[in-house]
């Protein structure tokens, strides 16, 4: 039979699902293949939580049944703010696991040849050294303010390298550092810093207000537009091949500070008005840096978007799809 599978393949070239395929990283994959980065060989299927239940394992094996996906990216999970996963670790941890699981487990059993999945810099250790690399992953306990999110994403890696030794799967993962780009959610209390910065200006200019912004504005941040992850998302689908995590990220070198960050934004938008950082405000952590040099060895000419470039185009997309946008 495996002869057989293996010709049906090469006739039909490869279909691929990806999970999630509404939100932030799958809309801009979505763009990326229709772009000119698909391959004729490739069928590309994206799917969100409107077309499945990933949490019911039944609903997931329906899916995969009707879809027979050759390769996976898996970028679904149950996502929040800061303070709801505060609020509901439980429930965060209970519904990635319950997702992951059936993700993968369908892979498994419908013989996917590829998985990909998605993780995130909050699961490294909460007390650490810096830059973070790949092999600290495990080095101890996530930030306590949403251990439940952090562990269900740990164990994806855990389950690869267990799918991998039992069943010789290839399941990977990728740890981005702050994704951000069109169709992100730009919730000002819920979401991240880069898309609620660009909320608040965009509210700042309607109103003919100042603009407050948290803290200090010294903290730094590694930011990945979202178009430059999709195009080495589809990279590492073709051509990694290490069960371990890969971190997707810029440069050490490439970390900006919240205050640029803001100061990019108001250039972006011809926000005249003034900029005032409240200080009473906490900071958060200063700094979360992550190597990327695992990625440079793979890739050493890879591209990076200007962050400048990056953030106009984020900017002209929020502007023109205000009323349709998440906020």
């Amino acid at each position: 039979g495996d002869k057989v599978a293996g010709h049906r393949v090469s006739m039909e070239g490869k279909r691929i699902l990806v999970t999630g395929g509404s939100g932030l990283v799958g809309k801009a994959i979505e763009k990326v293949v229709a772009d000119g980065e698909g391959r004729p060989d490739e069928q590309w299927i994206f799917i969100s939580s409107k077309d499945a239940d990933l949490t019911n394992a039944a609903d997931t094996k329906c899916l995969f049944e009707k879809h027979k996906p050759t390769h996976v990216i898996h970028l679904a999970a149950m996502v929040g703010g800061l303070f709801r996963n505060m609020k509901y670790n439980l429930d965060f941890l209970r519904n990635n696991l319950h997702i992951n699981d059936n993700v993968l487990h369908s892979a498994y059993e419908m013989g996917v040849q590829k998985v990909v999945s998605c993780l995130s810099t909050c699961i490294f250790p909460d007390k650490t050294t810096y830059p973070i690399d790949e092999t600290m992953i495990h080095n101890g306990p996530p930030h306590t303010s949403n251990f439940g999110y952090s562990y269900a994403k740990r164990m994806i890696d855990v389950q690869n390298r267990a799918y991998y030794e039992q069943h010789g799967c290839k399941f990977t993962s990728v740890i981005p550092t702050n994704v951000f780009g069109p169709h992100d959610n730009f919730n000002i209390d819920d979401g991240h810093v880069l898309p609620g910065l660009i909320h608040k200006v965009y509210s700042a200019k309607q109103n003919g207000t100042a603009l407050s912004i948290w803290g200090t504005g010294q903290p730094r941040r590694q930011f990945i537009y979202s178009l430059d992850l999709a195009r080495l998302f589809i990279w590492v689908l073709r051509e990694y091949n290490e069960v371990d995590p890969i971190i997707l990220s810029v440069g050490e070198e490439d970390e900006v500070s919240i205050k640029e960050a803001a100061e990019s934004i108001v250039a972006a938008m011809e926000f005249k008005g003034e900029l005032i950082f409240d200080s009473t405000k906490s900071d958060g952590q200063f700094k979360k840096t992550a190597s990327n040099h695992k990625l440079r060895k793979y890739l050493p000419d890879f591209q990076f978007t200007p962050f400048n470039k990056a953030v106009q185009e984020t900017c002209n997309w929020f502007n023109s799809n205000y009323a349709q946008a998440r906020k």
